[in-house]
C-alpha cells in the first residue's frame, strides 16, 4: 500500500509541474493582457499624452467598476473623487512645492475620504434613491469648488501645475517632462494598481462584494455587514478614482472645474459600462475605447457625442456584457467551431460505415 501511494505521488508530481506554468498563465492572464496593452499603446498612437490619457481613465473606470460590476452599486459620485484628486495635486505641487509623490498620496487620501462620506450617506438607501444621493453629492461639491476661486480657481481651475522629475535626497533620478516620459511613470503605477485591484477582487473581501451584488438579503442573513462591505468598496473606489485625478493634473497641467462636475461621474460609467461590468480588464477596454473614439470622432464632427450616444444604445440593447463579453463570445465560438467540425466529420464516417455494413448484410442475403 505504501509503495503504491508513492508511486503515485511519483507519477503526479512531473504532471503537476508541467501543469505550473499553465496554471500561472491562467492566474496572471489579466495582468498580462493589462502589461500588453501598455506596450502596445506607444506602438500605435502618436501622442504621448493620448496614450497616458488612454491610462488614467482606464484606473478611474477601475474603481468605478469595484462599485459597479462588484457591488452593484450605480454612483455618480466618481467626478467628486477625481475632481478632488485634480485639486489636491495642484494644491500640494503649486501652493507647498512638494514633490510628485506627496502630491500623489495627497489624492489618494483625499479620494479615499471623500469616498467614506459620501458613501456613509449613500449606502443607507438602495435603487433609485441611492442614485439620487450621489448626484446630489456630485452637485454639492460642485458648487464648493465653484464658489472657492482663492483654494480651487472656480471657474478657471487651478493653472499652472507643475511635473517635477522624481528624485531623492535633492538629486534627480526619473524626469516627467517629455509626454512619453510621463507616459511611462503612469503606465508603472496603472500595473501596480491594476494588480492590487486583481488581488482585491479575488480575495475574501472581493467575493463577499460580489455576493452582496448578487444577494444583498441572503449576505445579511448569513451574518456579513453588508454596509461596512458597501462602505469600503467606497473607499478603494474613491482611492484609486482620486489617484486617477491626479494624474491627469499632472498629465494636463491644470484641474479644471470640469474635473468634479457630474458629467466626468457620467463619462466614467460610460466608459465602464461599455468595457463591461465584473471584470477589471474590461475597464480598460472600455476606457481605451471611449477616449481613442472620442478622439477620432472629434476630428470628423464637432457634435460627436452625439455619434457616441449611439454607439452607447446599441452596447445597451445588444451587448449587454460590454465589450468584453462580445470578445468572450467570439472567443468561445471560434474554439467551438473546430470541435462542431470534427464532431460533424465523424458522424459522417458513422453514418457511412453504417451504411457500408448494411449493403454487406444485403449482399450476404
Amino acid at each position: 500500500m505504501i509503495d503504491t501511494s508513492k508511486s503515485a505521488v511519483a507519477k503526479a508530481a512531473p504532471r503537476a509541474s508541467g501543469n505550473a506554468p499553465r496554471l500561472a498563465l491562467q492566474r496572471y492572464r489579466f495582468l498580462l493582457l493589462a502589461l500588453l496593452v501598455v506596450c502596445i499603446l506607444p506602438l500605435t498612437l502618436r501622442s504621448g499624452s493620448l496614450a497616458t490619457e488612454v491610462l488614467v481613465f482606464a484606473l478611474a473606470a477601475l474603481g468605478c467598476n469595484l462599485l459597479l460590476g462588484h457591488t452593484g452599486l450605480l454612483s455618480f459620485g466618481q467626478g467628486i473623487f477625481f475632481g478632488l484628486g485634480s485639486y489636491s495635486a495642484g494644491l500640494v505641487l503649486t501652493k507647498a512645492a512638494l514633490p510628485v509623490p506627496v502630491a500623489l498620496l495627497a489624492a489618494i487620501a483625499l479620494g479615499a475620504a471623500a469616498a467614506a462620506l459620501v458613501g456613509w450617506f449613500s449606502i443607507r438607501q438602495r435603487g433609485t434613491y441611492f442614485v439620487m444621493l450621489t448626484l446630489a453629492f456630485g452637485q454639492l461639491f460642485y458648487f464648493l469648488a465653484y464658489t472657492t476661486p482663492d483654494v480651487t480657481g472656480g471657474d478657471n481651475g487651478l493653472l499652472d501645475i507643475p511635473r517635477p522629475a522624481l528624485g531623492l535626497f535633492g538629486k534627480e533620478l526619473i524626469a516627467l517632462t517629455s509626454p512619453w516620459q510621463y507616459y511611462g511613470f503612469v503606465a508603472v503605477l496603472f500595473l501596480v494598481v491594476f494588480w492590487l485591484m486583481m488581488r482585491v477582487s479575488h480575495s475574501v473581501f472581493g467575493r463577499t462584494l460580489l455576493a452582496i451584488r448578487d444577494n444583498e438579503a441572503r449576505a445579511a442573513a448569513v451574518g456579513y455587514d453588508v454596509k461596512r462591505f458597501k462602505l469600503m468598496a467606497f473607499v478603494v473606489s474613491g482611492a484609486v478614482t482620486g489617484l486617477a485625478g491626479a494624474l491627469h493634473a499632472l498629465m494636463t497641467g491644470i484641474a479644471p472645474l470640469s474635473n468634479i462636475d457630474y458629467h466626468t461621474s457620467e463619462m466614467i460609467l460610460v466608459m465602464t459600462v461599455i468595457g463591461g461590468t465584473g471584470n477589471l480588464f474590461a475597464s480598460v477596454l472600455g476606457a481605451a475605447f471611449y477616449v481613442l473614439f472620442a478622439d477620432w470622432l472629434s476630428t470628423l464632427w464637432p457634435r460627436w457625442l452625439l455619434l457616441l450616444g449611439i454607439v452607447l444604445m446599441a452596447v445597451s440593447l445588444y451587448m449587454q456584457r460590454g465589450l468584453w463579453g462580445l470578445g468572450e463570445r467570439l472567443w468561445q465560438a471560434l474554439r467551438r467551431a473546430p470541435g462542431d467540425n470534427a464532431q460533424t466529420a465523424q458522424t459522417d464516417r458513422a453514418a457511412r460505415a453504417t451504411d457500408a455494413g448494411d449493403d454487406t448484410a444485403k449482399e450476404r442475403v
